[in-house]
Order: C-alpha cells, then structure tokens, then sequence
C-alpha cells in the first residue's frame, strides 16, 4: 500500500509565498505557524507581565534609600548620646557631627580615641546629602539629626519628606 504524503508546510516568512506540491486529503494545503492574532495576544500579555515588573521595582530604590537614612540617622544619633556620656555635652552646632570622627579643641581623655564611628567619614543619607545637626529643636529634645529628603529641601510629602532622628523606627 501506498503512503499518502501531507503536505505540510511549517512556517514561512512574509516575502515567501505559501505554495502547494500537491493536494492533500482534503485539497488544502495545511498550513502551520502562527496568525497575527495569536501574535499580537502573546505581545500584550508580554507587555503586561513588564509593566507589573516594572511597577513593583520602581519603588524599590526610594524604599532603599529611606530605609539607608534611617540607620544612618539612628547611628548618628546613638553616637551623639555616646558622645554626650563620655564629655558631659552635646556637640555645639558650628561642631556638628564632625567632632564624632575629629576630636574637639578641648579633648581630653574623656573623648574616645578613633571617634565614635567606624569610619573616618561622616555617613551621607541614602540621596547623597550631608545630615544636619540641630541643638535644641522645636521637638523640646535635646538635639535632631536631619535628612532633607530626596528633594533636598525643608518640609515634602512621601520621600521628600525629611526624617528625623528623634523619630520611632
């Protein structure tokens, strides 16, 4: 007996044109592939599946830098109060944070040696800035270390919004 041939054609490219060896069972060629229909659905679903990615991790660097300000914002402020233990006072505000990695003009033994961080430098918060050191504040605390945000500036909304030290974690 013998085999009947399908004829089957894969795929072709949009400059070919679908060509027929020879009638199959039905008389038709049988085409396989996929329309533009299908096409287009596998591209919306794509560009769906991005846009949730791209929303849920558009967030995270913000979140990242808030979260980088705050513990530096709490070490900060541990060694001003371990500053304030070992000298009997605050650092005055033209000394600001730099007397806790340079010791002051009136050290004594009291001022611990190497400072009071672990490194030389005075940490930034998580956008880049210098923190501000206040003596005093409107808060009725002793002192408040600042971060002016992502926008730089005093006051803002969400991460231009400025924390503060004395704020609870």
């Amino acid at each position: 007996m013998k085999e009947k041939k399908r004829n089957v054609r894969k795929a072709f490219t949009p400059l070919e044109a679908p060509t027929m060896s020879g009638p199959s069972r039905s008389g038709r060629l049988l085409l396989t592939g996929f329309t533009m229909v299908e096409l287009m659905a596998v591209l919306i679903i794509l560009g769906l599946l991005a846009a949730v990615v791209v929303r849920n991790f558009v967030g995270q660097t913000d979140r990242a830098r808030v979260t980088t300000t705050k513990a530096n914002l709490k070490l900060l402020h541990m060694s001003v109060n371990q500053f304030k233990m070992d000298t009997g006072r605050f650092p005055t505000e033209e000394e600001g944070l730099t007397i806790l990695i340079e010791p002051p003009s009136d050290a004594d033994e009291s001022w611990q040696p190497g400072g009071y961080l672990e490194t030389t430098d005075i940490p930034k918060d998580g956008w880049g800035n210098d923190f501000i050191f206040e003596l005093y504040p409107e808060s009725g605390k002793p002192f408040v270390i600042r971060s002016l945000g992502a926008d730089g500036e005093e006051g803002g909304e969400e991460y231009d919004a400025d924390l503060l030290s004395t704020d609870a974690y």
